[in-house]
């Protein structure tokens, strides 16, 4: 599902289907999320939403890699990867954004990258 170079033994924590939390995630590293989850989600790691996952969370993280449901805003200061079944509603705030085909995507998408300012003189 992720990268190649990525393994099951980077990944912190897990949230298995049938599962359910309410509430604020903050970590290090990477967690996989395959379960229900409302809240908040805080890291600058990776965030990896499985299949089977239904967040309503505002979430705040380094790298997004998504395939299930996310209805809430997104904000990742590295890269964002929707996958063929991610379906995001909300908006999404991101200077990386990978988006493949068959992704359902409803919400506004802003991508910035820091801008050097230019000296006057």
């Amino acid at each position: 599902m992720a990268r190649k170079d990525f393994s099951a033994d980077d990944i912190v924590a897990f949230l298995g289907k049938g599962t359910s939390f309410k509430g604020v995630i903050t970590y290090e590293g990477s967690i996989r999320i395959d379960g229900k989850v409302e809240g908040e989600i805080v890291s600058q790691g990776i965030l990896i939403v499985g299949e089977s996952a239904d967040i309503q969370s505002e979430i705040s993280v380094g790298t997004l890699i998504c395939a299930g449901k996310i209805t809430g805003n997104v904000q990742a200061s590295e890269k964002v990867h929707l996958q063929p079944t991610a379906i995001l509603s909300g908006s999404l705030n991101t200077p990386r954004l990978v988006i493949d085909q068959g992704v359902s995507f409803n919400g506004q998408c802003e991508m910035k990258t820091s801008v050097p300012k230019k000296e006057n003189n």
